[in-house]
């Protein structure tokens, strides 16, 4: 069965208690790490399509957190692109995390998702202290939703922030709690019965959750329309992509894409969506405007992750399978270039400018950045054991690995 990294959750657990015990002691250096490989068995499904309008949202202010756990060391944004500087390990955060992802708020604010293992989302300022740990048990109750009494847990997975920069949207692996079937897995097909999860909404000025949406089964990413109309989620056990309406938390519509759908870019103009679907070889594109889909074929084994420039012209995307990352013309569809970066590349980042690429090498433990306009790994910089999640931090020039056993890593990128 396909898997996206995830290990056992009594695996996970335990690892995670030796990490802890080894903090606790400071007499442990270095954990054993848990070894998760993936391969491609999909299919593709049908969609149908409907009409719904768009709307724009100006952007707000900036939320501005500080701290005082650690020395800031911010710097001021580069005028130099992004392809001409070079990546240099920081620092490393750790503690209790075990982080699936990080993400830039683009305000000064980067999160962590850390699944169920640590039941949390940690929240830090652009230099790496922490801001906030905030837990992912909420009353569902209390939040207007029926059939699940007293506490809910939640896995936050993946998130993403509104333009704004003040609200969070994170997805939930799996829920527990009252009303709540077996626990999600990677290890799933469409319509088997694996239960449905929530779309937590943060408040970034309050930093707790103030809202869910029901969406489908083992959500995993989750993507903002620059217009702030729409928070896409795909739902890896569903084989479908969620369309929810941002004012009102309520999914209009689930798309079936194919199965194990995972990454999502959205246009700069918010017309379209590209998923990846990493049990099959394609791209689906969603038309925000209809909510049709059509498809990109045959652009490589297991696409997992995906960006798009700032034009919008160009897609580039994580071939888990293949090992590599391509290069996708978003006129004609085709893939106009290809780059091995390492084992396994997972999760990728672009740079504000566009004109670099970070991406993770999961079995390699390594970061490769890589030039956009001709695919050249300009940089490989160890990680740690298994980096999973990265995200650039624009307002410092800094670019976050999320290591899945225990760290956070953070570069400078000058």
């Amino acid at each position: 069965m396909y898997s996206d990294s995830t290990p056992t959750i009594q695996a996970m657990d335990r690892r995670i208690s030796v990490v802890l015990l080894g903090a606790a002691t400071v007499a442990l250096a270095l954990v054993a790490a848990l070894v998760v490989g993936g391969n491609d068995n999909g299919s593709s499904l049908s969609s149908l399509t409907t009409t719904t309008t768009q709307q724009k949202s100006p952007q707000a202010d900036p939320v501005v957190a500080s701290s005082t756990t650690a020395p800031t060391t911010t710097t001021s944004r580069s005028k130099t692109p992004s392809d001409a500087r070079r990546l240099t390990t920081l620092r490393t955060i750790s503690g209790a995390i075990s982080p699936k992802s990080v993400v830039a708020s683009g305000r000064g604010l980067v999160s962590a998702q850390n699944m169920m293992y640590q039941h949390s989302v940690t929240v830090y300022d652009a230099d790496g202290n922490l801001v906030k740990t905030i837990p992912d048990s909420i009353d569902l109750t209390a939040l207007g939703v029926t059939g699940h009494p007293g506490t809910s847990k939640g896995a936050p997975v993946e998130a993403a922030y509104a333009p704004d920069g003040r609200t969070a949207y994170v997805s939930n692996y799996s829920m527990y709690g009252s009303g709540f079937g077996p626990e999600g897995s990677d290890s799933c097909n469409a319509g088997d019965g694996t239960s449905e999860s929530f779309l937590y909404r943060i408040d970034m000025k309050t930093l707790a959750v103030n809202a869910v949406a029901a969406v489908g089964a083992v959500p995993k990413y989750v993507a903002v329309t620059p217009d702030n109309h729409y928070v896409l989620v795909s739902n890896w056990c569903s084989a479908a992509v969620s369309i929810v309406d941002r004012a009102s938390m309520k999914e209009v519509k689930r798309i079936p894409v194919g199965a194990y759908p995972r990454g999502i870019a959205v246009s700069p103009d918010s017309r379209k969506a590209y998923i990846a679907v990493m049990g099959t070889r394609d791209i689906a594109v969603i038309d925000l405007g209809t909510l049709g889909v059509s498809y990109i074929r045959n652009v490589g084994g297991g696409p997992r992750h995906v960006v798009i420039d700032p034009a919008g012209r160009y897609l580039y995307l994580t071939l888990n399978k293949d090992g590599q990352v391509v290069k996708v013309d978003t006129t004609t569809g085709a893939v106009v270039g290809r780059v091995n970066t390492g084992s396994q590349p997972r999760s990728m980042a672009i740079s504000p400018d566009g004109t670099a690429l970070y991406v993770v090498n999961y079995a390699s433990n390594t970061v490769a950045k890589v030039r956009a306009s001709d695919l050249t790994v300009l940089q490989t910089i160890p990680t740690g054991e298994h980096p999973i999640g990265i995200t650039y931090e624009p307002t410092a020039n800094r670019v976050w690995v999320a290591v899945y056993t225990g760290s956070i890593v953070v570069m400078q990128d000058s």
